[in-house]
């Protein structure tokens, strides 16, 4: 099958471009019910609309075939599918010639030209085909400065260095400038392309079809240089890095860090991009923290509790005295104010730190601490789980 007609097969079949096999399949039954021959006998002009639909569902349910078609706007078995691509993609810029010598077009058939015209019939299809390639791009020019990429990493820290701050260190995997060809990518030239003699252009067949396209090898510069033999022409290497960055005192979990210059290398003198640092920090086996504040739990004595007390308590600075109030619960939360972690955007400014008091029940060793224990069970005969039940 040979079609190089302009026909909106799409339209023909009354579905989108972008719709899938399986609608195109149903849209096509649907239609040959309508216009097959058998339902229409004699009538020339549902015959013709079948014969125009199957041409359209034959180029549209085949893969490669509707590749072809959407890339330049009708289908041939004469032309390779990939090369339809490979010019399509060329569209846009200035000409690349197309040499139609040697090409018999006598040897399609099919696709809607009127009977006996021959060769000369198909000079539209000449015609079309090189107005698709005479819009083709220039060569391409030598790329310009191009700015490297940014990278992200974790680093994670000690709980203690991200409350008082301090230096830490990160291997980094990143992309530097060639030391060798300083981001050219390049060690010499230019000289004369061997792949087409300093023309800048090369011969590719199609079928019997000959197209003169832009050399692949020089971008249809007719020069080529010296290709870098560290960098492989890419200019940039890989490199592993220690990199060494500053804490803040009260960097928080998940904050970042910004490293500038330290990402990516650029191309061709472009400026390197930047590192960025998303801090982890580590836990402690006493304290918790909770943005700029500090949870700690406490244990005290029934006395303590009952009676009140002053007892010391842990912080980040070391010993600090915690009044107990007289009649303190287990599990209440008492505040010591500005005994937190300094605020790593805000200097000087802290935040608390937050006791949770545990109630610790002696275990009775005597009889005589078990006689004390009841007489103070007969003294506050209260009970504890009365609300509890009113609650029901």
């Amino acid at each position: 099958m040979a079609t190089t007609t302009n026909k909106d097969y799409y339209a023909l079949l009354g579905v989108k471009k972008t719709a899938t096999a399986e609608e195109i399949r149903k849209a096509f039954r649907k239609l040959a019910r309508r216009y097959h021959p058998d339902v229409n006998p004699g009538d020339k002009k549902a015959e013709e609309k079948f014969k125009e639909i199957s041409e359209a569902n034959d180029i549209l349910s085949d893969e490669k075939k509707r590749k072809v078609y959407d890339q330049l706007g009708f289908y041939s078995d004469q032309i390779d599918p990939a090369q339809a691509e490979a010019y399509a993609r060329q569209q846009g810029g200035g000409g690349v010639p197309v040499d139609f010598d040697g090409f018999d077009f006598s040897g399609f058939s099919g696709g809607g030209s009127p009977a006996g015209t021959g060769a000369s019939s198909w000079g539209s299809f000449k015609d079309i085909f090189s107005g698709i390639f005479s819009g083709a791009q220039q060569p391409q020019k030598s790329r310009g400065p191009q700015p490297g990429s940014d990278l992200e990493y974790q680093a994670t820290v000690d709980f203690w260095t991200a409350i008082r701050g301090g230096q830490a260190r990160l291997q980094v995997h990143r992309q530097e400038t060639c030391p060798t060809c300083h981001g050219q990518a390049h060690t010499g030239g230019p000289t004369q392309c061997p792949e087409c003699n300093g023309s800048g252009q090369v011969t590719q067949m199609g079928g019997r079809m000959k197209f003169n396209i832009p050399c692949p090898r020089c971008n249809g510069t007719g020069r080529v240089s010296n290709d870098c033999p560290t960098c492989h022409a890419e200019g940039v290497v890989d490199r592993t890095e220690t990199v060494e960055f500053r804490i803040k005192p009260g960097t928080r979990d998940g904050q970042r860090i910004r490293l500038q210059g330290k990402g990516n290398a650029g191309l061709n003198g472009g400026q390197p991009g930047d590192l960025f640092l998303i801090v982890r920090t580590g836990t402690h086996p006493v304290f918790a923290r909770v943005g700029d504040d500090i949870q700690v739990s406490v244990p005290v004595t029934i006395a303590e509790a009952s009676l009140g007390a002053k007892v010391d308590v842990p912080t980040i600075d070391g010993r600090a005295q915690l009044k107990i109030p007289p009649g303190t619960q287990s599990g209440q939360k008492l505040r010591l104010r500005e005994r937190g972690v300094e605020n790593a955007q805000r200097p000087g400014q802290r935040g608390d730190q937050i006791v949770t008091v545990e109630v610790v029940v002696p275990t009775l060793q005597d009889e005589r601490s078990r006689e004390i224990m009841r007489e103070l069970g007969k003294l506050n005969p209260q009970d504890p789980r009365v609300e509890l039940f009113n609650k029901l």
